[in-house]
């Protein structure tokens, strides 16, 4: 019986070992790449200066040409991400203002993510090989269910967020395997002729009182940031779209742009306009807030 007690405990103390080493080198070799994210890139980067930067879900990254903005002399950059949540944006925004970047304007979509406050794990996953270096990462992530687990269990986020930040991940990065994430100043226009879903039901979404959106107001009034919040367009067919009214009810200060493209030729999906659609709509937004030159 002691034999065995004995090498159980040798097990467990070779397998943390094990975990301990893991952990280690997955986190030196994956944060120590700057290009393959909008996340990574923004840690790695300090005092920036935007005339105008784009935030939100794919609804911004595919739906704002940053280099219209640029055409109109404001420096600009998108710094949508697909998938992701208010959750994430607030973070992201967070970690811009302690790098010190400058920041005059920020253009928010925030539609369809104001009817939730949770994270989107494909996104959290990018943020996890600093959460024990970065504060700020670490007390977003706090009250988290899962965050002792991910925060003290070693190589643990590592499996959990296996698809993102595995060893295919590690091995990209160790290789310098690039991507196609911050080009076009972070917009992804969306070309491909094949059409996808041009059918949506958005009907049972119900905005909420969103605290990581009420985050993001605070930032920006506290860092002298003009904060332009606006919905985007969603293709004819869906159905509940009075949840955009419903949103701006809520929060009139959102404003409400959901039918400013309306044609399925301009739409790659229903959620999701074409590069044409996108022009068409970015141009408006420009003409709404930004004086544009004669």
């Amino acid at each position: 019986m002691n034999r065995f007690l004995k090498l159980t405990i040798q097990s467990l103390l070779l397998l943390f070992a094990a975990a301990l080493l893991l952990d280690v080198v997955y986190t030196v070799v994956i944060s120590h790449s700057s290009e393959r994210n909008k996340i990574e890139n923004v840690i790695h980067t300090s005092h920036k200066k935007y005339d105008v930067i784009i935030m939100g879900t794919s609804r911004a990254n595919n739906h704002f040409v940053t280099e219209l903005f640029e055409k109109q002399g404001l420096k600009a950059f998108n710094y949508g991400m697909s998938g992701s949540h208010l959750f994430e944006t607030a973070l992201l925004l967070k970690l811009m203002v302690a790098n010190q970047y400058e920041i005059k304007n920020l253009v928010l979509e925030a539609d369809l993510s104001i009817c939730n406050e949770k994270r989107d794990e494909g996104t959290t996953a990018r943020f996890m090989p600093y959460i024990h270096r970065n504060d700020i990462i670490k007390k977003h992530y706090e009250n988290e269910a899962d965050f002792y687990p991910i925060y003290y269990l070693p190589f643990y986020r590592y499996i959990k967020f296996d698809n993102k930040i595995g060893f295919r991940e590690l091995s990209d990065v160790a290789s310098q395997k690039t991507t196609n994430t911050l080009h076009n100043k972070g917009y992804y226009p969306l070309i491909s002729h094949k059409k996808g879903n041009m059918k949506n039901n958005i009907s049972s979404l119900q905005p909420i009182r969103n605290k990581y959106y009420e985050e993001i107001k605070q930032i920006c009034k506290q860092n002298n940031i003009k904060l332009t919040v606006v919905m985007t367009p969603m293709c004819e067919n869906t159905k509940g779209l009075e949840y955009f009214n419903k949103v701006q009810q809520l929060y009139p200060e959102i404003h409400n742009f959901e039918n400013v493209v309306t044609d399925d030729k301009y739409f790659a999906s229903c959620g999701h306009l074409n590069d044409e659609g996108a022009r068409i709509y970015t141009n408006r937004i420009i003409k709404e807030f930004f004086e544009v030159k004669k």
